[in-house]
Parts: structure tokens; C-alpha cells; sequence
């Protein structure tokens, strides 16, 4: 579901500012090619297939940001998000396809979204001159990440 004008303007400052503050974790990579078809991104944006492990220890870092915005299965994390959807479940509800596109570039499905993209450098608004013309996540954290949640089905 879309969020309202209104709550994107009554976004804390606090979360805009973490967000920009992430170091880049990818560096100055060039960014791998892929298709967007319909909502998602069918293909792996690497060769290997994600670690499960590796992508809830990302979801669950709070370096990542997934946490400062969404809550779910960690009951080792304190101070869950409430700005976003659950992840309990996003398995069940999303593909792999849907889930990497959502990472990658959640403003092609929403616009209005407070989501960052985290494998997009360009079009971009309000970027830090440290971060500009690197992506957030690198494209193997990306496939971490989507093969954690996929594994998220109840």
C-alpha cells in the first residue's frame, strides 16, 4: 500500500539521516545489468547462488537499515521499525523476482516510497557527495538478502 504524502513528510529526520549516513558497501563496482520485467527482477544479479545466513545477518544489522523501518522474525533485535510492512512473511508473499526488484529499486513500484533504492546510482535525489555514483548494496548482499527473505513464509 502506498504511503500518503503526509507520512512521507512526517518521515523521522533521524531515518533520512541513517540512511545517507551508510557507508557504501559496494563500493565503486560498476553495477551489474538487469531486466526489470513487469514487478521483479527474474535473474540473479550475480553468478552464485545468495546465503540465507549472510542476508538475515544484513536484514538484521542495523547498518543495512531493513530494521530501522520494518520489523519481523529477530527477536534479538530491539527497536523494530514500524514505518514499513512486516518481513514475517514476505516469502509467502512476494517471488525472488519481486523481493531483488524491491531492493534494487523499490521507487518502480511506489514512487511516493521512503525505501531506498539499493542498487540504483542514478535519478537519484539528495545523495551525500561520499555516496553519489555508488549503490548501497553490493549486488551479492542483494542475493543474501533475497534468499533470506524468500525464506520467510509464515
Amino acid at each position: 500500500m502506498p504511503l500518503a504524502r503526509s507520512a512521507i513528510a512526517s518521515t523521522p529526520i533521524w531515518i533520512a539521516a541513517a540512511i545517507l549516513a551508510l557507508p557504501c558497501a559496494a563500493g565503486a563496482q560498476a553495477l551489474r545489468s538487469y531486466v526489470v520485467e513487469g514487478d521483479a527482477i527474474a535473474d540473479s544479479l550475480t553468478t552464485t547462488q545468495g546465503d540465507a545466513v549472510r542476508g538475515r545477518a544484513l536484514v538484521v544489522d542495523r547498518a543495512s537499515t531493513c530494521i530501522l523501518c520494518h520489523s519481523g522474525p529477530f527477536p534479538e533485535a530491539k527497536f523494530q521499525g514500524d514505518l514499513a510492512p512486516s518481513l514475517t512473511g514476505t516469502g509467502a508473499r512476494w517471488s525472488e523476482g519481486q523481493l531483488r526488484l524491491r531492493l534494487v529499486d523499490a521507487s518502480r513500484l511506489n514512487a511516493a516510497t521512503i525505501m531506498p533504492s539499493y542498487y540504483r546510482v542514478d535519478g537519484l535525489n539528495r545523495v551525500g557527495p561520499a555516496w553519489r555514483g555508488k549503490p548501497i548494496l553490493s549486488a551479492a548482499q542483494i542475493e543474501d538478502i533475497v534468499a533470506y527473505l524468500v525464506t520467510l513464509r509464515e
